[in-house]
């Protein structure tokens, strides 16, 4: 009863400024957190009682900076990049390619975003190669081109080179053309899209970009997975230390997110997924097996239903999927789900992807740009806090800048058990990574 009060008042117009609504949200989440099962740290209305309704959050547990947590190593981001380039190289990719794989990969690392770095290394690339449904060295062919446009067949490659090659030509041709827009077909998992955002924001221009995926996510009022998490990224370059950068998947939660839950033993929070029979689900491995049988989905942005707004991330879903499909008729949906489900055989997820770049110069001089850019943010940042929130404003990419500096200060990244294990795992596999890799950093 006390969550439907909850969610009553939240959909309530006004309701934020309102000190009699905000005052009752807050004695309505006193008594929510009483009750069975609910878990501060994890259930979304805490985070909105903090954030709008003025509610004390618990503090987080004290944490000694650099210190790691469950017998994990802080390893050099150096060391890590290395294992992943002969890793790679240990499976045929070329050593261009490889170079461009490793950092695609550690540059989420350093960006703080776990979810797409090396924790993805054996499960979405290495292990897809020993099955047979992702190739190590398939060439990138051009299908189509203009001078500003271009179709781009990766052949099943792995994304993490055919990506980069992507936003490189888009950005060539935005420099000659003032935009550059170019469509991959039959790649595969390209990590993170920011990746390709900074790629544009580095030469000066606007990047923006997508990716399809496996359906993961159910239409608003639906339970069948349907659509990827498709993430949605724009990257622009400001006056700061770093540009304005916004990637995120187009539903609550992603799969590798997912995935990480399990490395640490985490349930997922409630409102993230839903079973075909429409129960809002928590059990994180079991949500795992389900979602590869086509038993659970996620839900979009918003959530499931419409109070909280899920048509919208159920739209932006639907238009990123468009730009990644009907350019070049590809696949989605089962098509790209990469299992038979009769058979329970994997099978290639032939993705496609989005590029665009524009170039500032031609429009307004790059520098005043920035500073235009630089203001906005600055504003944000000091703009009026909530009394009782949850502290700094930050803007989009800030977040990934602040990492950056903690991880470096402490030295590289810290690397939990369940990665250690994956890492041995490669180096006991492969040949060319033992004699190198005799002992890595956290084996006594």
């Amino acid at each position: 009863m006390s969550k439907q009060a909850l969610l009553d008042i939240v959909s309530t117009t006004g309701s934020t400024t309102d000190e009699t609504l905000r005052s009752k949200f807050c004695e309505l989440l006193e008594a929510y957190k009483a009750e069975p099962e609910v878990n501060e740290e994890t259930d979304p209305l805490f985070k909105i009682g903090g954030l709008l309704y003025g509610y004390k959050l618990a503090a987080p547990p004290a944490q000694t900076s650099g210190t790691p947590r469950d017998n994990s190593c802080i390893i050099p981001f150096d060391y890590m990049t290395s294992f992943m380039y002969d890793t790679f190289i240990s499976y045929g990719v070329t050593p261009e390619n490889a170079k461009t794989c490793a950092d695609v990969l550690i540059e989420a690392d350093k960006r703080g975003i776990d979810s797409h770095g090396i924790g993805r290394l054996k499960p979405i690339y290495c292990d897809r190669m020993d099955k047979g449904i992702l190739w190590p060295d398939k060439p990138i062919s051009i299908v189509k081109e203009t001078d500003s446009l271009a179709v781009i067949d990766g052949n099943l490659g792995i994304g993490l080179y055919i990506g980069p090659k992507c936003m490189e030509i888009a950005i060539e041709k935005a420099k000659k053309h003032g935009v550059g827009f170019v469509v991959a077909k039959n790649s595969t998992h390209y990590g993170i899209a920011g990746y390709y955002a900074t790629m544009a924001t580095d030469a000066g221009c606007i990047g923006f970009t997508g990716t399809n995926a496996r359906p993961s996510i159910a239409p608003t009022h639906g339970v069948e997975p349907m659509l990827g998490t498709n993430p949605l990224c724009f990257g622009i370059p400001t006056s700061d230390d770093f540009p304005f950068v916004i990637d995120c998947a187009t539903s609550v939660n992603q799969r590798g997110k997912i995935e990480r839950y399990s490395r640490e033993g985490k349930e997922t929070p409630k409102g993230c997924v839903i079973d075909n029979m429409g129960v809002e689900r928590t059990d994180t491995d079991g949500i795992l097996k389900d979602m590869v049988q086509g038993k659970c989905a996620l839900t979009p942005l918003g959530g499931a239903g419409e109070d909280m707004g899920g048509y919208k991330g159920y739209g932006w879903a639907t238009t990123v999927e468009l730009l990644c499909t009907a350019f070049q008729s590809g696949p989605f949906g089962e098509d790209v789900c990469g299992v038979n489900r009769e058979t329970g055989e994997p099978k290639p997820m032939p993705l496609g992807h989005f590029f665009l770049a524009i170039d500032i110069e031609p429009i307004c001089g790059l520098e005043t740009f920035k500073d235009n850019a630089g203001k906005l943010m600055t504003a944000l940042r000091e703009s009026k806090k909530a009394p009782n929130g949850g502290g700094r404003i930050y803007t989009a990419g800030e977040k990934e800048h602040v990492a950056r500096g903690d991880r470096e200060g402490q030295g590289g990244l810290s690397v939990p058990v369940s990665l250690q294990k994956s890492m041995s795992a490669l180096r006991d596999k492969q040949e060319l990574l033992k004699e190198k890799y005799a002992k890595l950093p956290f084996e006594e």
